[in-house]
């Protein structure tokens, strides 16, 4: 028998289906999917903070360029950023950006439109003056200062809403040589630094007088910015490379230890190197390197170029090496530092106790260790090195494997413990190989300290990581008479170490020496370095004119040597006036952090290099304004702080701390910002925006629901009973 359902029976579902609980659930998936469709901040979206009394305002967004060209031992870079304001707000952006440590800026020019603005180069007040005028009267303008050697800042006023201008920024660097590799690393990130506070007391002068606290990071805020949690956030400040390489001798490998990258063959001796992955986040540093075919090493590089009447040069000579015999090798005291601080955690962690431990590894009975580690704390490993025996190794190395990264980066007081000799007069070779990231804001103290204490010690330094802190490395190495590696993956560390180690065990190239034959020669560095195996000498001179010879003469294991060379067989070269100013003002600027040079003294020749040269440094910087104000009187300006990605391999936790509304553990004052999360210590979008109306609304159905529901029983009940 067939089932079936009464037709009274069917109007009952109809009464059911506005009942009061499904309008109410009604109403919830309307107030759900109004709040979806409300428009918010997409992920990667990031929403800043306003002047007092607006509403918060989306960032700035970033992409960048990067083409550089490689010219034999030098490299001319072009880097282009394009600022784009994605709100209907005037906005001023701020973004904070690494170069190399040995960048000679000399040019940036605005892009507003279809006009071009190019930059002059000021002193440093008077161009943040003309900056902030500016800003003030309505006008696009770019201001790009110097932070540090390796880390700037562009600001750029008055971008119209839906507006993007481009900043274009030119600099000349050298090439870095060791052994038959030549190696280009463009830096991609700043990373997060740890700045020590000033000190809660002040100090006392020999003559009674009191002087107050002096903070170590003067500029932190400057050197600070904002940082995003990879964990809450999409990779913002994307990056295209292109690099066209024309080495001048016939290329054999390129290779990218960091980047996946596309070669292109345009001649023997030329290639085009682009990114495989086209624009990649900045959050490490691009490493490029290339080799020499076999058997087609260049012996000499010597080049030249003329400028307002005046002649540069740039040598690079590689002196001949003298392999020492294992007897014949010195006793050594070596003391390893590791870098144990929050920054570290995660790959670099891992790297530094491999580079660590295979320098352990490489010990013999005759020499003496010890390790110190240090994040907020420190602590050595045994008093005063003790000889490298089995039992001792083994006690390093489960030292070092028990290891956390945790803290902050307090590097002074164990660097200074490191170069504390108790025995200078026992004749040993004493050296320091210091693993760090370096990610700290107060390099000039640690100069000072290396140079205060040194003594008889050579300072190796091992940069660990996707985005070390090439400053910190290359002028601390230089300052302490030794060399810096760098080691960003674990692929890397058996090479580089072995390649460390065997520069630690070689003789040095020693009492090195440039003699012009012509007067009036001015070479930087005026005191050529020691050299290791597989270290070229590099150095830049004025001349007032070309002609004659240079000898270079040193001491190559115990025995003197030297070679002559002709300056008129020096060939073209572009950009060496640059790289000649940039160094001359870098050894200026050492003479002054280490006291062989008073402030007042230095400043001024730094100042008249800048400004000769067309340079930015401490003192000077790039400013350009357009002279057609656009802003209207009164139109708010909104400033805005651009976000950095956090370095690959860092561990945001570690670095920040998991309490954002505490002082980060390292970096400290480094300023965190959450993306899509409220109230994490910013003024974020209401993305449930409009929920109280449709709270209202849910109710009004609700009530409508139960109203219809009434009046639907009170018919439907009359329409069964006139059935029946």
């Amino acid at each position: 028998m067939p089932f079936s359902v009464p037709r009274s029976a069917l109007g009952q579902p109809r009464a059911a289906a506005l009942s009061p609980l499904f309008l109410g659930l009604l109403a919830l998936l309307v107030m759900l999917a109004s709040a979806h469709a409300m428009p918010g901040p997409a992920r990667g979206g990031l929403m800043l903070r306003g002047p007092a009394g607006t509403a918060p305002v989306e960032a700035v967004r970033l992409a960048t360029d990067i083409g550089v060209d490689v010219s034999g031992p030098t490299a001319r870079a072009t880097v282009t950023q394009a600022f784009r304001n994605t709100t209907a707000d005037w906005v001023e952006g701020t973004y904070v950006f690494p170069l190399p440590e040995d960048a000679a800026v000399d040019g940036m020019k605005l892009v507003v439109g279809t006009r071009v603005i190019v930059a002059d180069i000021r002193e440093r007040a008077a161009a943040k003056r003309a900056y902030e005028a500016a800003k003030a009267a309505g006008q696009s303008a770019a201001l790009t200062e110097q932070e540090r050697p390796n880390v700037f800042t562009n600001t750029v006023a008055n971008i119209g809403p839906g507006e993007t201008v481009l900043v274009q920024i030119t600099y000349q660097q050298t090439i870095p040589v060791s052994g038959e590799t030549r190696m280009l690393r463009l830096p991609l990130v700043v990373a997060p630094r740890y700045n020590p506070a000033p000190s809660t007391v002040g100090t006392v002068a020999l003559d009674g007088s009191a002087e107050a606290a002096r903070d170590p990071v003067p500029d932190r805020a400057r050197i600070s910015p904002p940082v995003l949690d990879p964990a809450a956030s999409l990779p913002v400040n994307p990056v295209a490379v292109t690099v066209r390489l024309k080495a001048g001798f016939a290329i054999g490998a390129v290779h990218s230890a960091t980047h996946a990258i596309r070669v292109t063959e345009a001649g023997p001796e030329a290639r085009t190197v682009t990114l495989a992955d086209g624009a990649v986040p900045a959050d490490r540093d691009l490493e490029l390197t290339w080799e020499p075919v076999p058997s087609r090493m260049p012996g000499l590089g010597l080049f030249r170029e003329t400028v307002a009447g005046r002649t540069y040069l740039l040598a690079t000579l590689t002196p001949p090496t003298v392999e020492a015999e294992a007897a014949a090798r010195p006793a050594r005291d070596v003391t390893f530092v590791i870098d144990n601080s929050g920054s570290m955690a995660g790959a670099s962690m891992r790297q530094a106790k491999a580079g660590l431990l295979a320098g352990l590894a490489g010990l013999t009975p005759r020499d003496r260790f010890n390790v110190i580690r240090f994040d907020d704390t420190w602590d050595a490993l045994h008093p005063a090195p003790v000889p490298a025996t089995p039992e001792a190794l083994s006690e390093a190395e489960r030292f070092v494997a028990a290891l956390e990264a945790r803290g902050g980066t307090e590097m002074l007081a164990p660097l200074k413990a490191a170069l504390a000799d108790p025995h200078p007069e026992d004749g040993r070779v004493r050296q320091v190989v210091f693993l760090t990231d370096g990610a700290v804001g107060d390099e000039e103290r640690i100069f000072a300290a290396i140079h205060a204490n040194l003594g008889r010690s050579r300072l190796f330094m091992v940069g660990i990581g996707s985005a070390p802190n090439g400053h910190l490395m290359r002028h601390a190495a230089a300052i302490g008479r030794g060399s810096f590696t760098e080691i960003r993956d674990l692929a890397q560390v058996d090479a580089r170490t072995r390649e460390l180690y065997a520069k630690l065990e070689s003789p040095a190239v020693t009492d090195l020496t440039a003699t012009f034959s012509g007067p009036g020669a001015e070479v930087t560095p005026g005191a050529l370095p020691d050299l290791y195996r597989g270290e070229p000498l590099v150095f830049a001179a004025r001349l007032p004119e070309i002609g004659g010879s240079v000898t270079v003469s040193g001491r190559v294991g115990g025995r003197r040597w030297s070679r002559t060379l002709a300056l008129s067989g020096a060939a073209p070269g572009a950009g060496i006036s640059k790289v000649w100013a940039r160094s001359r003002i870098g050894e200026t600027e050492t003479a002054r952090i280490t006291g062989r040079l008073g402030t007042d003294a230095a400043d001024a020749a730094i100042l008249a290099l800048a400004l000769e040269h067309g340079l930015t440094t401490r003192l000077t910087s790039l400013v350009a304004v357009d002279a057609t104000p656009r802003r209207a009187p009164g139109t708010p300006l909104v400033a805005a702080d651009l976000p950095l990605n956090l370095p690959a391999g860092w561990d945001f936790a570690k670095v920040f701390g998991t309490d954002r509304s505490v002082a980060p553990a390292d970096g400290a004052g480094a300023r965190i910002v959450p993306i899509n999360a409220a109230g994490d210590g910013i003024d974020l979008p209401q993305t449930g925006a409009g929920i109280l109306p449709q709270l209202g609304l849910g109710l009004l159905l609700a009530l409508l629901g139960v109203l219809l529901s009434a009046g639907l029983r009170r018919s439907g009940g009359r329409r069964i009973g006139e059935a029946r």
